[in-house]
């Protein structure tokens, strides 16, 4: 590796660890704690690459790799990992409840709008309650269980036995640790994104772009932060509808897929609220 693409990574790597080291510092996470969890990355995927690249990958030759010793390496590869997959299943299946209260037409008015919901239904009502959407959207979680989701992030009110929906997006409320899902999740998509860029074809490469300027007038920063959320999000139903129509339920033929927007500005003081 040439000193000018390392001194970059190095450089590139502070960046992406400031952020992340301000919330682990926020939040109690002790440097030694971080540096154990860096170990563990590398060996991990270390040993995912030579399962990618279908090569032969050895104790020996992750820590040839990764610097670490091979009794270090041994022991990390030998500690569970955490599946993502279950971590941000609550921030999914929301999502998924969400767009189906959305989108599916069982569950709009007349107007393409989505309908209150009775909680569970009326033997002499066929109307689709809350019970049956989250029957037919959530997978394994409980109607109890998602309606306390949707309550707790103000997604959703209680009206008697009627649930209304408030928000067509679920973004948790002040469960943090929901938060530091969608941290892991979210950021880890888009790395994973822009390394593939970094190494493949034009013609393979995935979409990945942002627009910004330095000079915008900051009597305007209100109007393009609701410029971007309306917009965003028209973006985000419309593509949501079209996931929802083209999904299988043949393991063997699904595959996951994902688009994230996100909104920045730098926190300054006097607008670090605006994050």
């Amino acid at each position: 590796m040439n000193k000018t693409l390392l001194d970059t990574l190095n450089q590139t790597a502070l960046m992406i660890l400031r952020p992340l080291a301000r919330t682990m510092i926020r939040n109690g996470v002790s440097c030694g704690n971080f540096e154990a969890l860096v170990r563990k990355a590398y060996v991990d995927e270390a040993f995912r690459m030579g399962e990618l690249n279908n090569t032969k990958t050895t104790v020996s030759s992750v820590s040839a790799q990764t610097g670490l010793s091979r009794k270090e390496v041994k022991r990390l590869r030998e500690l569970i990992e955490i599946d993502p997959g279950q971590n941000d299943q609550k921030y999914n299946r929301a999502t998924r409840v969400i767009s189906g209260w959305t989108n599916h037409p069982d569950f709009l008015d007349e107007q393409g709008q989505p309908m209150p919901l009775t909680l569970n239904g009326d033997s002499e009502n066929s109307a689709a309650s809350f019970a049956d959407l989250v029957k037919h959207f959530s997978g394994d979680i409980t109607a109890k269980a998602m309606l306390d989701l949707l309550l707790n992030s103000n997604t959703a009110k209680l009206d008697g036995q009627t649930v209304k929906l408030l928000k067509q997006a679920y973004v948790p409320g002040n469960d943090s640790s929901e938060i530091a899902l969608i941290l892991g999740t979210d950021t880890a998509e888009l790395i994973e994104t822009i390394s593939h860029n970094m190494t493949t074809e034009s013609h393979e490469k995935r979409f990945q772009r942002k627009v910004s300027t330095h000079k915008l007038d900051r009597k305007s920063l209100q109007l393009f932060k609701q410029r971007c959320e309306d917009q965003a999000q028209t973006l985000l139903e419309e593509l949501d509808q079209w996931l929802s129509e083209h999904e299988t339920d043949d393991p063997k033929e699904a595959q996951y897929v994902s688009l994230g927007i996100y909104y920045y500005q730098p926190e300054t003081e006097g607008n670090s609220n605006e994050q």
